[in-house]
């Protein structure tokens, strides 16, 4: 039970405060009582008396909320040794100040040039605040640059951590002020983000992401037809533990640039798991969130929907090491399956659907969750294979992913050319001959090992089974009126590859070929 301490409370009056106090406490059959002395200004010993004798039938009972002044008499007599006293918070107002973050938990605000406070969405949030700055310190012991709380205050109703960020700017500001500077943000930012998923953290130290992802399932499950929600659920269980960190809502506005150093703010929402579902809040805060109403990102980001768009799939092509399209868009659709999942759960417990405008999202959401789950078969990813749609119009797009797999190595120019021809020699003879009539898709996979180093390209189809290595191979010795017509490509293939292999398994056509790369060749 809660009871307030007001004014002043010494020799004059203390007899009826303390009956009044007794009969607030008689009245509501306190067991817990907690003293709120926000408006307390002044006690003297006929006070402490007071507060002693409900003490001995209240032995839990605390003073929160209490003045420097008070603060100092309750030390001075060993009142704070004998029960819980909090001092009260300083209390900041955000009238008119910038906002320069947003978070799940939470709003960051300019209250100065040196400082800026976090003000929580839960009014009771000191437990929130208590737990981001523990988060914090972890994060910084484990090696990311971030801002440390040295203060918490009472804003409003509610209460704020203050940091100090000198001269901090987000990248969100920067983006929307000096656009010129996106090829730079996005590298910092990419930068960044492979500093955190490269952080090992100790067991038991954060949340799986990968258990909150599946309560997003959970959520959602009788929501979906059933079919779907079981695939859903599948897709998700398959991901694999992991204990990298992941920030989980890493968005522009929650990295700064302060002083030339690049800062990480908004720690609360730390776990440790998969990259796939730290990519799926990527692509809600800039896509998702805005993809029904792109006016949404302007009034989240500062800037407008083409800029978060283009910003996205440059971190993503920055992040996956690759400018192939195709890859780009296979890893984005697997995040968009957990981005959209987390976005529908949201409309419904945040009772977003009651308007117009949040049941058609949510509703747009769920349609394209649904078209996704049609087609995709795993959330995992692997940078070094490339899923396509069999058509010799990719051609180029698989030669490129190709040469990127490759650019680490030691591969000159000779070999390249031919790898370059053995690889469309293949890739349209899938795409010429594999499903026809149909269409259908390949999967090629680049993988580098050895000393001295061997590059195999293996590609994968579901078509017709055909083993081309029993071809026998054209006589090139003919003059060209008595030559047949076809069977080059896989000869030129055997002759500038070292070796080829093929096997039919689980309804597979799988080609794979090697090449030795020899130094100085």
């Amino acid at each position: 039970m809660k009871i307030e301490l007001k004014g002043r409370i010494d020799s004059n009056n203390a007899a009826a405060v303390e009956k009044e106090l007794l009969d607030q406490l008689s009245a509501g059959g306190a067991q817990d009582v907690e003293i709120d002395a926000d408006e307390l200004e002044y006690i003297s010993s006929a006070g402490l008396r007071v507060i002693l004798r409900i003490r001995k039938n209240y032995p839990t009972m605390k003073i929160v909320n209490v003045s420097s002044e008070v603060y100092e008499i309750l030390e001075m007599t060993g009142f704070t040794e004998m029960m819980s006293v909090e001092k009260a918070y300083r209390r900041v107002s955000i009238e008119g100040c910038e906002e320069i973050g947003r978070g799940a938990n939470g709003v960051v605000y300019r209250i100065d040039q040196d400082n800026v406070v976090k003000v929580y969405f839960d009014a009771g949030g000191l437990e929130d605040i208590q737990h981001e700055r523990e988060l914090t310190k972890l994060a910084l012991i484990l090696g990311l640059p971030t801002a440390i709380s040295y203060d918490v205050v009472k804003v409003g109703d509610s209460y704020g951590s203050v940091f100090e960020l000198l001269n901090a700017r987000s990248f969100s500001k920067i983006l929307a002020t000096e656009p010129e500077k996106m090829d730079w943000c996005v590298k910092e930012y990419v930068d960044m983000l492979k500093r955190i998923h490269s952080i090992e953290v100790p067991e038991g130290k954060l949340p799986d992401a990968r258990e909150i992802a599946i309560d997003w399932v959970d959520y959602v499950y009788p929501l979906m037809p059933e079919d779907k929600a079981k695939k859903l659920r599948a897709l998700i269980e398959e991901i694999p533990k992991d204990n990298h960190m992941i920030h989980g809502d890493y968005h522009t506005k929650n990295v700064e640039l302060c002083n030339d150093e690049v800062l990480l703010i908004d720690m609360d929402t730390l776990s440790m798991g998969h990259p796939i579902i730290e990519l799926a809040c990527i692509f809600n805060a800039f896509i998702g969130y805005s993809e029904y109403d792109h006016d949404e990102i302007l009034s989240f980001q500062g800037f407008d929907h083409e800029t978060a768009v283009r910003f996205f799939y440059k971190v993503m092509s920055e992040y996956l090491g690759t400018t192939c399209q195709t890859k780009i868009n296979e890893v984005v659709d697997k995040a968009r399956v957990i981005g959209y999942t987390r976005m529908y759960r949201r409309s419904h417990r945040r009772n977003l659907m009651a308007t117009e405008k949040g049941k058609a999202e949510a509703e747009q959401w769920m349609s394209e969750l649904l078209e996704l789950l049609d087609r995709t078969d795993t959330l995992l990813y692997s940078l070094n294979e490339l899923d396509i749609e069999a058509e010799a119009d990719n051609l180029t797009e698989v030669q490129t992913f190709v040469e990127e797999c490759l650019a680490k190595t030691d591969c000159s120019p000779k070999a390249m050319m031919q790898i370059n021809v053995a690889v469309e020699e293949i890739f349209v003879n899938i795409a010429s001959y594999a499903y026809a009539p149909d269409k259908g898709r390949a999967v090629v996979r680049v993988e580098v090992s050895g000393d001295p180093v061997c590059v195999t390209i293996t590609f994968i189809d579901h078509g017709i089974p055909y083993d081309p290595l029993q071809r026998q191979d054209p006589d090139v010795t003919k003059p060209a009126e008595d030559r047949e017509i076809g069977g080059l490509g896989i000869f030129l293939t055997r002759k500038i590859m070292d070796d080829l292999s093929y096997e039919y398994a689980d309804g597979k056509n799988i080609l794979t070929l090697k090449k030795n790369l020899e130094e100085g060749e």
